[in-house]
This record gives structure tokens, sequence and C-alpha cells, in this order.
């Protein structure tokens, strides 16, 4: 091969700090004693594997993914940008320099094009062009693998923004509403990904102010689509003047058809307050309890309740209403299951549950409004992990009922 000069001379290449996996295919024994060679002499970290055809690259590349690949376009069972295309599509993670014939630059150029890093002329390459492609070619793959990330990274945080806007409302209350409302949203640490937790709060026509809180199984895009999807429903069910019985089944019905599989299911509870006395109807479809706050005291109610949504997958009254009261100046607070089923210690087996949750509580029974619920939300974390957040996804709701 006759010496020529590099290109990118005069330009210091990066330093590879590991031993880098190189898979010749080529055809021609010659032409691959002289990569051998050039190998040798160029000082790159290298081990080389050498095959004679595509399809022994294949079984090859089954086996493990290179650094990088020397391919050649003529092979015995593929030419050109066929033999490139079935090499990326089963090794897209390794750089791929082509080979070329003296007369095959522009087949050279059209592979780059194609989605090859760089592309070496038979007999027109030294040991310096060779290092230089092939250490050149393995980095700027990295660099579009590491680039490629990023965008998917960003991409994703905006995913997550817009659905955490949706699974997280502004409460829609009139100007100077009979309740106060507090809430909160923290979420998992075990992934980036968003969970299926939501809530809401509206106040209706008739001034009875809903709210709701409830939890799609599972984590992901598709869980968090699908808890915004429930949350919209609700709302506009609500606010249309559908409620009790009536409401979960229609949330079911919604559930059932937007779900991505037959095991997904929703945990939920809606409430409804009466403002101008009190009183207020709860309705559970297997979600937790509920925190009843009042005098300086904090009671955990666990109500009758019926069936998580999607479970029974069939229309019926499983869903009775429970009256319940509020005192004047009293708070009820909704919670997801993430607050309580962290593990004591953040290890070991025993739960905090929602005694232990209760428990907490009532040492705070002092406080009031984001004071009691953020120190709860503080409590549980310290008493369940290890100072790395939650592992699941927590939401919480607090209505307090400000007396006329």
């Amino acid at each position: 091969m006759v010496p020529t000069q590099p290109r990118g001379a005069g330009v210091t290449a990066p330093t590879l700090r590991t031993e880098l996996s190189v898979l010749l295919v080529e055809d021609d024994a010659g032409d691959a004693l002289l990569v051998e060679e050039l190998l040798a002499d160029s000082g790159l970290p290298a081990r080389l594997r050498w095959v004679r055809s595509l399809e022994d690259a294949r079984a090859a590349l089954r086996e493990g993914v290179p650094h990088c690949v020397l391919l050649d376009l003529h092979l015995p069972d593929a030419h050109g940008t066929a033999a490139l295309d079935s090499v990326l599509s089963q090794a897209a993670v390794a750089a791929v320099v082509v080979l070329t014939g003296l007369a095959g630059e522009q087949s050279g150029l059209a592979a780059v094009a194609a989605g090859a890093q760089d592309y070496l002329v038979k007999g027109r390459v030294d040991a310096e062009l060779f290092r230089r492609t092939v250490q050149y070619a393995v980095q700027r793959k990295q660099t579009e693998q590491a680039a490629a990330a990023l965008q998917a990274e960003r991409m994703r945080a905006q995913e997550n923004a817009r659905l955490e806007r949706g699974l997280l409302p502004v409460p829609l209350l009139r100007a100077d509403p009979a309740v106060s409302v507090v809430a909160r949203y923290r979420p998992g640490r075990a992934t980036a990904l968003l969970g299926g937790d939501f809530y809401d709060v509206v106040e209706a026509d008739d001034g009875i102010v809903h709210a709701v809180i409830g939890d799609v199984s599972g984590h992901g895009p598709d869980e968090a689509a699908l808890g915004v999807c429930l949350r919209i429903a609700w709302r506009t069910l609500v606010l249309s003047g559908i409620s009790g019985q009536a409401l979960m089944r229609q949330l079911e019905r919604i559930l059932i058809a937007e779900r991505s599989g037959p095991e997904i299911f929703a945990t939920v509870s809606s409430i409804a307050l009466d403002c101008t006395n009190g009183s207020l109807s709860l309705l559970r479809a297997g979600h937790p309890g509920l925190l009843l706050h009042s005098a300086g005291e904090v009671e955990l109610l666990d109500p009758p309740f019926g069936p998580a949504l999607g479970l029974l997958s069939s229309s019926g009254d499983h869903w009775q209403p429970v009256p319940l009261k509020l005192p004047p100046g009293g708070a009820v607070a909704l919670y997801t299951d993430g607050l309580f089923e962290g593990r004591l210690g953040g290890a070991g087996v025993a739960r905090l549950g929602e005694d232990g949750l209760a428990e907490l509580a009532a040492r705070r029974a002092g406080l009031k409004g984001a004071a009691f619920v953020d120190a709860l939300i503080a409590d549980a974390e310290e008493a369940t992990t290890t100072g790395d957040g939650f592992a699941d996804d927590v939401a919480v709701v607090e209505l307090r009922w400000e007396a006329p």
C-alpha cells in the first residue's frame, strides 16, 4: 500500500484508554493480511477478528458487538450498501469503516452517507491513517450515541413535564372558597419514569367541592397518560353533574377502553364535600383510607370500599357512597400508597403501613394545612428511606372546611 497524507493531518487523535475489539469482514486473504499488518504497525490497542462473508459477520455479531467493524463492500454474499445496511441493523452501536478498492471511492462516500463512520481506500492507506480513521470512527460513534441519548433524555423530560401538568392540575375553586386545599406530589426514586398517581379538586355550580385521588398500576408514560385521561374524565363527569355509582362506572369504562393491557387497573377515592354543613360523601375503588384531622387529633378512617377499577371489568353497583362528617375547621387528607408502603429504615421486611402513617400524623396533629402535609410527608420519608427519596410516587390532597 502506498502511504498518503492522512485525512485530518495536524490534528491530534483522541487517546483510547481501553482495548478495541475490531471485526474485519473481508473475503480476500491478502487484503486481510495487510489489515493485520496495519493494525500491528499503528500501535492501536486492539484485538482483531477476521471473517470472510456477511453470513459469518452476522454470526460473529450475535456473539458480541465490537467497537469497530471494518467492512469490505464486495463480499461473496453481499455488495455495496446492502452489506452495510445488514451490519448496521445488527450492530447499531458499532463504528463501521468500509473498505473500497482504488476505483471505489464514490462507493465509500455513499457508504458514509448511508451510516458508516468513515471509509478507507485499499492501496492508499498507511499505519498512521489507519490508526486515525479507526480511532476517530470509534469516538465519533460514541459521541453520536451520547448525543442521541441526551436528546432522548431531553424529549423524555419534556414528555414527563407535559404529563405532570396533566396529572397535577390547579384546583378549580371559586375566588373565595369555603374550603382550603393543599396538594403535594413526589416522584419515586426508582426510575425517571412517571407513575400513574393523579389528583384533582373542582367546585361544581351548586357549591359542592369534589376531590379525587388515584393510582394507576405500574410506572411509565402509558400509565401516566392513563392517569391524565382518568383525571380529565373525572373532572368532566363531575362538572356535568355525574356522581356516585355512575361516576365510578364511567371511569372504569374509560380505563378499560384506554389501558394498554388487561392487567392494568387503578385505585380511586372520590369525595364530595357540602360546604354549607360539612357533610361528605366518599367513594372508594380499592384505594387506601384517609385521615380525618380535627381538634388537634388525627384519626385513620377505613370505610367500606369497592374493587379497584378494571379488576372486575363489568358494570355494577360495586361502589357504595359512604357518608362522613367534617367538624368546623376539620380536614380530610387523601393519599396514595407510596406514602406508607415503604420499608421501615429503607430495608428489611416491616413496612410503615397505614397504622404507622396514622401514628406519624398524630405527632403532627397540632399543625394545619401545608405545614401538616409537608411534615407528614417528611416524617414518612425519614421513616422508610435512607435519604434518597420514596421508592414509589406519592400524592397527598388535604381539604380543610372553613365553616361559614
